[in-house]
């Protein structure tokens, strides 16, 4: 049988978030947005990530879903279109296929070609399902197409499995879902399905971003690799070292590329010197009580919320709606 194609459309603008980017980089505190960490390789060094024993995120949503999927999905009701936000290898996504039923998918993610390869494996799987791709910086926008949204007149659930809205800070979160929110109103019924990692121990969340193979280190280089493609620059890899920690007063990872010496390094047509210790923050992983998060929710506009957490209570799904 040969297989219907899906959709794909890329809709990143070269431009997007460059200016921002160098400007993140030259600022007295430097920078670099998490988004840019998810290249091909980034994409796949993130997958191994998620494998680690130390890190141990995914397995408990994993264990969510195996435990309470039937209830999660009668909860959330058959034939939604399903939209993936940072959909990656579409794996997570594909595992809830038999239990919602959608009427079809929509994966979202800013990698292209690591997308386009994982529908293409995906539609040899579930051939009569409609898919469709979108290469997008879906944190700067949610405004897609409608010849894209299909079925269209389907009701959506914007899945944002992974607790990925831990990247942003607390103000960007509620500035964020209320985007999801505003976006569940455009077709009646709209839901969004979310995963957050909750607050634990200091020496637990300290190893999850610290791995002993360095996988996570390699993951967190990387993203010098994507500047240096983007701006373009000149950073030397060997340069720099991986730095992860829990601030507790903070409730946050913090994670760092720190300068193991004196470097000049040229960001696009102008230069920049680090001193040796200087620290480029890549990523704040805010960790929330299923409280604090559930008041978050609400104050973005969503209404009527479910939540199931595993069974060490490290971390919680939501399903909600608009209100």
């Amino acid at each position: 049988m040969s297989l219907a194609p899906f959709r794909f459309a890329d809709l990143r603008q070269e431009s997007d978030g460059k200016d921002a980017l160098l400007a993140g980089l030259l600022a007295d505190r430097a920078s670099i947005p998490p988004k840019y960490f998810y290249d091909d390789l980034g994409s796949r060094l993130f997958a191994a990530i998620c494998c680690l024993p130390e890190y141990a995120l995914t397995r408990s949503e994993a264990c969510i879903f195996a435990e309470y999927g039937s209830d999660i999905a009668r909860a959330a009701g058959p034939g939604r279109l399903l939209v993936d936000l940072g959909a990656g290898d579409c794996g997570k996504a594909a595992g809830l296929f038999p239990l919602l039923d959608p009427a079809g998918y929509v994966a979202l993610d800013i990698s292209a070609d690591f997308l386009r390869d994982a529908l293409e494996r995906l539609k040899r799987r579930f051939p009569a399902l409609p898919m469709t791709g979108v290469a997008i910086d879906f944190t700067r926008s949610l405004d897609l197409p409608e010849s894209l949204l299909a079925p269209a007149a389907a009701p959506r659930l914007w899945f944002y499995p992974g607790s990925s809205i831990s990247n942003f800070t607390p103000d960007e979160a509620r500035a964020f879902l209320a985007r999801i929110a505003r976006a569940c109103t455009d077709a009646p019924g709209g839901a969004l399905l979310i995963g957050v990692d909750l607050v634990k121990d200091k020496a637990t969340l300290d190893a999850a971003y610290d791995d002993a193979l360095g996988v996570t280190a390699a993951f967190n280089l990387n993203v010098l690799n994507v500047v240096n493609r983007l701006l373009p620059a000149d950073f030397a890899v060997a340069d720099w070292r991986h730095v992860a920690f829990f601030d507790a007063a903070a409730s946050r990872i913090e994670m760092r590329l720190e300068a193991r010496r004196e470097v000049t390094v040229r960001l696009d047509a102008q230069a920049r010197r680090f001193a040796a210790g200087t620290h480029i923050l890549t990523e704040y992983s805010y960790k929330w009580t299923a409280v604090g998060f559930a008041a978050l929710l609400n104050e973005a506009g969503f209404a009527r919320l479910q939540q199931w957490q595993d069974a060490d209570g490290g971390f919680a799904l939501f399903l909600a709606e608009a209100a």
